[in-house]
């Protein structure tokens, strides 16, 4: 069987539309292979990718696969763990002898002819991976980069540059998929569990991160939030907010809706770091990107630059509206950890102002795993809409309902509604933060909250 990439020339992927499958898509289009794939419903990505010449259907077409793709040696099959093993094209594609890999085996692939820059963790590694490509992107470096999001700077999920030795890569826990990475330097920003379906609890889902830094070139360095109980065969430099650590971050503060803090080293202090992004999340974000950014070798000037010019990622801590009057957030936090960091900022942003949160649990194992966490936390807001749970890929539990969270959340204003109920509470809002949080389709209304708020602004 074929091991390496340049014996193909054309690539399939079953499930396209996803964040880092579309990415990869992109790349293999940007080498001029043929490249074409399913998924099971249009989106604004599976658009974009029409409109880049990549052709996508959206009904599983079994044994029927368009005739460039049909012949096994010069085909390369990606598929996404989300898709169901039963799936026809996949289980054609499995019975004839065509090289079938999971996205993070290609990526694993790919990175291995480069220099890969992992950035690894149950929260922030989207964001911090691409602020990273963003700095490394604005610098003499250059870089590569897989992201889990569309940058707001990129406005793709994917960064070419033909010159560059790097390759900055989301290194993604899920299904263990980090483990079929080898990077040169790592950032690894949380460990806190999750996908307790896939690693059963929290000591292997620990072990998991072990395992990954592991794996990490003992050449290279590994960029460690401060507290994480992780060892490496690499050089290992810790990050933390007001906490010793090898970078320290302190002096947290906004200024003219912008946000600044400073960073103390064993050798070095720099005052009056402007950070794209606001928020004590972001802070520590930015605290990794510049210990990783150091140890490359970029300036304090490169570093700073790329810093205030970071635009963010949509969906994570997204302005849709910001105004004095009301404001409005959109943001992919679908984990505990994550609620308390978006909404202690917000606090931080608007202190005193009323906060509204509109939350969509994603999958019913997370919510079952964490239902207590989930209400301490969305009881920190001041009116609480919960949405119906997104299944993705699982059967309902028992129990497990969004009715059930509501219950077990101490704040008085609270209810479930559908989409339909939040957009026509929404018609009469005037003033105050909203939230609209979730991983699952809570996007697709994204738009119609944007809008119907607008219409209220004075």
């Amino acid at each position: 069987m074929k091991s390496t990439l340049e014996t193909y020339k054309n690539v399939y992927f079953i499930g396209i539309g996803g964040i880092g499958m579309s990415a990869l898509a992109r790349y293999f289009k940007m080498k001029n292979w043929n490249v074409s794939g399913y998924d099971k419903t249009p989106s604004p990505l599976t658009d974009e990718l029409v409109k880049e010449g990549i052709d996508v259907h959206f009904e599983d077409l079994g044994n029927n696969i368009p005739t460039p793709f049909s012949n096994a040696a010069d085909t390369l099959v990606v598929y996404t763990p989300a898709i169901p093993a039963s799936l026809g094209e996949y289980t054609y594609f499995q019975n004839n002898n065509f090289k079938v890999l999971k996205r993070a085996a290609v990526l694993g692939m790919i990175t291995r002819a480069s220099k890969g820059l992992g950035v690894a963790g149950t929260h922030g590694k989207t964001t911090t991976s691409t602020l990273l490509a963003h700095i490394l992107n604005e610098s003499h470096l250059k870089c590569n980069a897989f992201l889990g999001g569309i940058s707001s700077n990129f406005n793709t999920n994917f960064v070419a540059s033909t010159t560059s030795e790097f390759t900055v890569i989301e290194a993604d826990e899920f299904d263990r998929s980090f483990l079929q990475l080898n990077p040169f330097a790592s950032i690894i920003t949380s460990t806190d569990a999750d996908h307790l379906d896939i690693y059963g609890n929290a000591e292997t889902f620990l072990k998991g991160f072990q395992d990954y830094a592991n794996q990490i070139n003992p050449e290279g360095f590994l960029i460690l939030r401060k507290g994480l109980e992780i060892q490496s065969p690499a050089t290992i430099q810790t990050y933390a907010i007001d906490e010793d650590a090898d970078f320290k971050g302190q002096n947290l503060r906004t200024k003219d809706g912008h946000f600044y803090m400073d960073m103390v080293t064993e050798t070095s202090k720099w005052n009056d770091i402007e950070l794209g992004l606001p928020g004590i999340h972001n802070a520590e974000n930015a605290l990794g990107c510049i210990a990783l950014c150091l140890n490359l070798g970029l300036s304090e000037e490169e570093i700073r630059h790329g810093l205030a010019s970071f635009k963010g990622v949509k969906r994570r801590f997204e302005f849709h509206i910001r105004t004095k009057e009301l404001i409005y957030i959109d943001d992919y936090a679908h984990h505990p950890t994550e609620i308390k960091a978006l909404v202690s900022s917000v606090r931080l942003l608007y202190p005193g102002q009323k906060i509204t949160g509109i939350f969509q649990p994603h999958l019913y194992s997370r919510t079952k795993d964490f239902m207590q966490n989930f209400a301490n936390e969305l009881s920190q807001v001041d009116e609480l809409i919960l949405m119906p749970i997104y299944p993705a890929r699982e059967e309902p539990m028992e129990g497990i309902t969004s009715d059930a969270l509501l219950a077990m959340c101490s704040i008085k204003d609270k209810k479930v509604w559908n989409s339909e109920e939040v957009i026509e509470h929404l018609k009469n809002q005037e003033a105050g933060v909203f939230l609209s949080i979730g991983a699952g389709d809570i996007d697709r209304i994204v738009p119609k909250i944007k809008s119907t708020l607008s219409k209220n602004l004075k």
